[in-house]
């Protein structure tokens, strides 16, 4: 589901200070021979030491038989408590299987039709773009609705099963228009996983926790296989840890149940693979397994490139998973991240193989390559391949002639939530981050209408697409040192068209240009006051564009971006307006104020700050009179705060710590948070 709380938001990776990837050289994955077995418990114990996992669970499944089944690291670092067989993880967006084969169960009972409008199903949904009418179950689980993406506000909780995302999302989309047609092009979308959660509810008239243990958990006998609103033993789960904090954190629950609130077990979600393979008929007809996984992501627009790690099916993320697809083998994926837990399924229908990881800490991606590696050595040990092929390897770019036609692919490039200015000069180009892992670096024109990174692992093209959008294209290989290699193609960024502003529209943004607005109406259990860049918006204004949006008058600016595959996910517009002469900024439905109204905290001995009638939380700043204080803050069970140093890390957060006093950095900021009416109290001392 997530990562930027899920790849790229889910946004959302709290843990990417411990997570790193470096573009391929020389460096190879473990190459030495050896059984499945061996290689698996040799990669799980290299992801624990190397990369921010306390505990990882993997298993494969064999013709509907467990033939490895283990772990590393532990469940609790406290009392050093082994993972075991039973051990729950969240499955974050591998949950999105679930809701699609829940959603193709009642297609096989011919109360779905998943080409039918979505409306005939929801009657009540509704949005402020007429092209939602075309929208279609198929759309919503093959990521061509044309919804913007994401709504995630108030559902990324700690010990909070609060329903809000669910029983608000209808009302949230009212207001919003789509991005596309729906249809024209498949790009991952979150939303559209909770319009299907819904859809599955008002269909069969059960809680779509009932309807999951009805018509799959029961049948396939799986014990630990839950949502956050069912009743289960919570010490079962694995414990999640923040870097910057010793002690385990309370439950993650992701809210979005549809999306990825899923907890499960190794074990049982290769069980669950069987479903998906098409060998469960008395649960899913082998009809409609096959039907989710055809290669839907043809139906639209998309990168040229077949070999890939991104191919959508009905929910999957990949329908021919490379590197399997150059073996011949059709593999199936779907990875998963929340902010804390981490997972991936891989299943091979043709051998009835299925392999899942799941992980306390760390990347989906390490996930899946984890599964790809060992389940290619288990291919070889049963004679499935002859011999697995070595990782790529890559020699320095080496530098030719450019046409001189490609000059005019220079210009201005947007992408959600950020713009670019790619000027191609000699035959070289500069370009920041890319898919949130290659890092920052010069391009070269090598030929074939590509410029390659020096090391010869990463190169980016132009593509004129048919929607009449220049595109640039990624193509990378990535290497986890230790672990192994993925392939990636992606659309990265969209040719913007100038966008001149009038005089008063170009002042009005000026007097934004660099201010942060602070999220209000996001609750104070929400896991996202551990990484505040979350909570933040930074205007940063460029050439009539701001975030990726175009500017379109002095207090609204609207998503251009309409890009394929990844890049285009979780779209915005933004929206100012004033309440009592304090400018707010809204996104998805959720409000930020202005730094500007963000007053220094009061550093007398005791104060009171009550939570205003509309809910929302109060921030403010740590000045020089305050700052090295200690403060102490009283709050009711409802209440909460967190503190912020200057650089915007978190040094203490009350949903994570029982402690209520905390001496204050300066430059920092506080948020103090609850329901309307509550009265939070605050002493200030000399520390």
């Amino acid at each position: 589901m997530m990562k930027k709380l899920m790849l790229k938001k889910m946004m959302m990776s709290v843990l990417a200070a411990a997570m790193f990837v470096v573009p391929v050289t020389q460096v190879s994955a473990e190459s030495e021979k050896g059984t499945a077995k061996d290689k698996a418990q040799r990669l799980a114990e290299e992801i624990v030491s190397s990369y921010g996992v306390s505990g990882i669970q993997y298993a494969i499944r064999d013709q509907g038989s467990i033939v490895l089944s283990d772990s590393a690291g532990v469940s609790d670092k406290a009392n050093g408590e082994q993972i075991t067989e039973d051990t729950m993880f969240g499955i974050g967006s591998v949950s999105k299987m679930y809701v699609s084969a829940a959603t193709m169960i009642l297609a096989d009972a011919k109360k779905v039709d998943i080409d039918k409008p979505l409306t005939t199903y929801i009657p009540e949904f509704k949005m402020a773009d007429e092209r939602y009418k075309d929208i279609t179950p198929r759309m919503l689980m093959n990521h061509s609705s044309g919804l913007f993406g994401t709504h995630y506000g108030n559902s990324m909780l700690f010990d909070d099963t609060d329903t809000e995302n669910h029983d608000e999302l209808l009302s949230r989309l009212q207001s919003e228009r789509l991005k596309s047609d729906p249809g024209e092009y498949s790009v991952y979308c979150n939303d559209g996983f909770q319009l299907l959660e819904l859809l599955v509810e008002r269909v069969s008239g059960l809680s779509y926790s009932e309807f999951l243990d009805q018509y799959i958990s029961s049948p396939l006998h799986l014990s630990s296989t839950k949502t956050p609103l069912d009743e289960f033993d919570r010490e079962q789960l694995a414990k999640t840890y923040f870097p910057t904090i010793e002690k385990a954190l309370p439950v993650e629950y992701a809210n979005v149940l549809g999306a990825g609130g899923i907890f499960s077990t190794a074990e049982e979600l290769t069980a669950f693979g069987e479903v998906l393979i098409g060998n469960r008929t008395d649960i899913l007809s082998e009809q409609s397994a096959k039907a989710m996984q055809n290669p839907e992501y043809r139906r639209g627009l998309w990168v040229p490139e077949e070999t890939n790690a991104f191919n959508y099916g009905l929910g999957w993320d990949a329908v021919s998973l490379a590197p399997f697809s150059d073996y011949g083998i059709t593999a199936l994926n779907k990875g998963g991240d929340t902010t804390m837990y981490h997972a991936a399924l891989t299943t091979i229908p043709e051998y009835d193989l299925s392999i899942a990881v799941l992980t306390s800490g760390g990347s989906s991606i390490y996930n899946t390559i984890f599964a790809s590696e060992v389940l290619l050595e288990y291919l070889e040990d049963t004679g499935k391949i002859k011999e697995i092929q070595p990782d790529k390897t890559f020699k320095p770019a080496v530098k030719v002639e450019m046409p001189a036609q490609l000059q005019a692919y220079s210009g201005r490039y947007g992408a959600v939530g950020s713009t670019a200015n790619i000027e191609i000069k000699d035959g070289e180009l500069e370009l920041s981050v890319l898919a949130g892992m290659i890092p920052p670096q010069k391009y070269v024109y090598t030929g074939d209408g590509q410029f390659t990174s020096m090391d010869g692992s990463a190169a980016v093209s132009f593509d004129e697409q048919k929607n009449g959008k220049t595109y640039l294209k990624l193509k990378a290989y990535l290497t986890i040192p230790g672990i192994g290699q993925m392939i990636m193609v992606t659309y990265e960024y969209q040719k913007l068209n100038p966008n001149p502003l009038d005089q008063t529209t170009q002042k009005a943004w000026e007097k934004r240009n660099g201010k942060n607005y602070y999220a209000v109406n996001e609750k104070i259990t929400s896991i996202m006051y551990m990484e505040p860049s979350i909570l933040t918006k930074n205007i940063t204004i460029d050439q009539g564009y701001v975030s990726g949006a175009r500017i379109v008058d002095a207090n609204q600016a609207l998503n251009v971006a309409e890009i394929p595959v990844m890049s285009g996910r979780d779209a915005f517009d933004l929206n100012f307006y004033k309440v009592n002469n304090v400018e707010y900024l809204k996104v998805e439905g959720f409000s930020y104020i202005s730094e500007e109204a963000v007053k220094p905290i009061y550093a007398g001995k005791s104060s009171k700050v009550t939570i205003p009638s509309n809910g929302h939380a109060v921030w403010f700043k740590i000045g020089k009179q305050s700052a090295n204080k200690s403060m102490t803050v009283d709050v009711p069970v409802s209440g909460g705060f967190a503190v912020y140093d200057a650089q915007g890390k978190v040094v203490h957060f009350s949903a994570v710590s029982d402690e209520r006093s905390i001496i204050l950095p300066e430059g920092g900021l506080i948020v103090l948070g609850g329901e309307a009416g509550d009265v939070i109290k605050i002493k200030m001392s000399k520390k």
